[in-house]
């Protein structure tokens, strides 16, 4: 009875407290794509992702209900830093569908026209009315849609009759500034005082971990590597703090000063605490804020996986000491030269083979649709020589010499001759770890990817064009392992479809070194059509700084660069959030998505009909 009258207590009075209207929720998931679009379209910085901010603690002033519910404590709120615009997971601020798809794209338009100098030199006041008056300016066609979320908006803010007279003064400053962007002077606004502004950007976001401070935890802790990370999409923030004294015991505490499991107390804790790994997961997953310190030990609750590393013996053979290959750092907008090693690996353990049963069918009608783009043989006429005597030219010469005319007795044959298209094609097939994934009870995406180079190279060879196999994956940027499957001047056979029955996954995808080796080898094909084709199933990613933004904008400075020189990149992919980040490394129309990795040995061979 307790218990029923405790929970309809609860949900009556959280119904109270509560201001939103979920009826009315407007997800991120539904208008990802289409905000992304729209924050590029009004010139947001391409290499940043449209992904769900997480929640913060709300430092603005709650209301009694609010407190005596234990609601609000938490609140969504966008913010833009230099790897995403981080907008709600879900706006329901407003009981109109419409209104709530206005403040998605408003906020939008807000992260499009920020840069890091106003969001590191100006205060939140400033910087939001900033904003707010250059959105206007440069797209007044969203002036309307700000005016009607501003004045349903502040309906819903309160009456500043009915606050104390610094909460009344800061709510009047912030409705001047929402009704007049730019009309209130420069003024240090404490946001304790006032309530939220969900029109305006986040007040203090949560900030990324300096890069250098990761590198060299990074350094001290090799294990680190192995290291699993949480599955879970929101952000968290993190302090680092100093490591307790092994020395010192756990003091005694007042059991009613803990309030929470968040709260840190700075005391050691041995590491055969926490040998169960699905606790320490949950704890992380639980925790607002995590407290991070280093002391150089090795911690028995990793969350881990296994790397699967292949014994030297059983390691693919090396065939070269190694390239050097620059990189791009886009924090110093600089090519940094000699930065990466790459290193081509052919496998011992390949045998000749002969094509697999299950895809002799599809191989069969896919290479009679190939040939049809074989050019056809042609009869060259008038030659100095040829398989036949050209009769037409001959009757003229025959005729010349007749009518008394000093014709020479040359270009009288004819000759057959094959058409040749100049084409050269290098598939690039990304072959990191996360190609081991099952994508249903039989089939690996390794699996897949083995399947569309043999129907690829089937198709090839069919039409006769030049081309190479090549498979790629990374750990760090020594070394870069470069798999060679079939080079341009070696003919295709069972001794290639056997070096492609063995490829396995191996480590990550350091893509940008994967396409300028690519590069280097296409450039010294001579023909007129060189064309790029990269084989991946998600994006740029290694275990050092390469993940997120800095691999990136590698990957896209390695396609402009490979573009320039005159070579045509395309990329196939898997992953189905493709659309998000390939737009910006291809280009809008080099690129293809396939959602259904199945369907990936039939669309590749088509795709390359298609481009060439």
């Amino acid at each position: 009875m307790e218990e029923w009258v405790g929970e309809l207590w609860h949900n009556m009075i959280t119904r109270m407290a509560d201001r939103r209207h979920p009826e009315a929720a407007v997800k991120l998931t539904d208008m990802r794509q289409t905000l992304g679009i729209f924050f590029r379209a009004l010139g947001g910085d391409g290499g940043l992702q449209v992904e769900a901010a997480d929640a913060t603690l709300n430092p603005a002033h709650r209301s009694w209900m609010q407190r005596l519910a234990g609601a609000n404590t938490k609140i969504h709120l966008a913010w833009r830093d230099q790897r995403s615009l981080r907008l709600p997971p879900k706006i329901a601020w407003f009981d109109s569908i419409s209104l709530n798809r206005d403040l998605y794209f408003w906020l939008a338009a807000l992260g499009a026209c920020t840069d890091d100098d106003t969001v590191a030199n100006t205060e939140w006041l400033d910087q939001n009315q900033r904003l707010t008056q250059h959105v206007l300016q440069r797209f007044p066609g969203l002036g309307p849609r700000y005016q009607r979320l501003v004045r349903h908006h502040l309906m819903q803010r309160p009456d500043p009759q009915s606050l104390n007279a610094n909460q009344a003064e800061a709510e009047r400053t912030v409705r001047q500034a929402l009704t007049d962007p730019g009309s209130v002077s420069r003024t240090s606004l404490n946001t304790t005082e006032i309530q939220v502004v969900p029109l305006w950007l986040h007040p203090e976001p949560p900030q990324s971990a300096p890069v250098n401070m990761a590198r060299e935890h990074s350094s001290t802790q090799q294990h680190s590597e192995d290291m699993r990370e949480l599955e879970d999409v929101a952000r968290r923030q993190a302090e680092h703090v100093d490591e307790p004294d092994d020395n010192r015991g756990l003091v005694t505490v007042r059991m009613e000063n803990i309030f929470t499991m968040g709260e840190f107390v700075n005391v050691d804790r041995g590491s055969e605490e926490e040998d169960d790994i699905d606790r320490a997961e949950n704890v992380a997953r639980e925790l607002d804020k995590l407290a991070i310190s280093r002391n150089g030990k090795a911690s028995k609750a990793k969350l881990k996986f296994d790397l699967d590393l292949p014994s030297a013996i059983e390691d693919d053979a090396v065939l070269d000491d190694g390239m050097l290959l620059p990189e791009w750092d886009w924090r110093k907008q600089t090519l940094q030269p000699n930065r990466c090693r790459v290193v081509v690996m052919r496998s011992e353990q390949a045998t000749p083979c002969p094509l697999p049963l299950e895809l002799s069918r599809t191989a069969k009608k896919l290479r009679s649709q190939f040939q049809a783009l074989v050019p056809a043989r042609t009869w060259l006429r008038a030659q100095s020589e040829g398989q036949d005597i050209d009769l037409d030219a001959y009757q003229r010469f025959f005729t010349d010499r007749k009518a008394g005319l000093c014709v020479s007795a040359s270009n009288l044959y004819r000759d057959v001759r094959s058409g040749d298209r100049d084409l050269s094609c290098l598939l690039l097939a990304d072959l990191s770890l996360s190609t081991d994934t099952w994508i249903n009870d039989d089939h690996r995406i390794i699996d897949v990817i083995k399947d569309s180079l043999f129907l690829f190279a089937e198709c090839l060879h069919a039409t006769g064009d030049r081309f190479s196999l090549y498979g790629f994956s990374t750990r760090k940027r020594d070394p870069i392992r470069i798999h060679a499957i079939k080079d341009f001047d070696e003919a295709y056979g069972a001794e290639v479809r056997g070096r492609i029955n063995v490829i396995r996954p191996g480590y990550y995808t350091r893509l940008g070194a994967g396409i300028r080796y690519a590069t280097q080898a296409l450039l010294k094909q001579g023909s007129g059509t060189r064309l790029l084709l990269v084989l991946t199933d998600g994006k740029p990613n290694d275990l050092d700084q390469y993940e997120g933004r800095y691999g990136i904008e590698d990957t896209r400075q390695a396609v402009i660069a490979a573009r320039q020189l005159g070579l045509f990149p395309f990329c196939v992919t898997i992953d189905r959030k493709g659309n998000d980040y390939l737009p910006y490394l291809f280009g809008k129309s080099d690129y293809a998505v396939i959602r259904d990795p199945r369907q990936l040995p039939r669309e590749l061979p088509r795709l390359y009909a298609l481009l060439t």
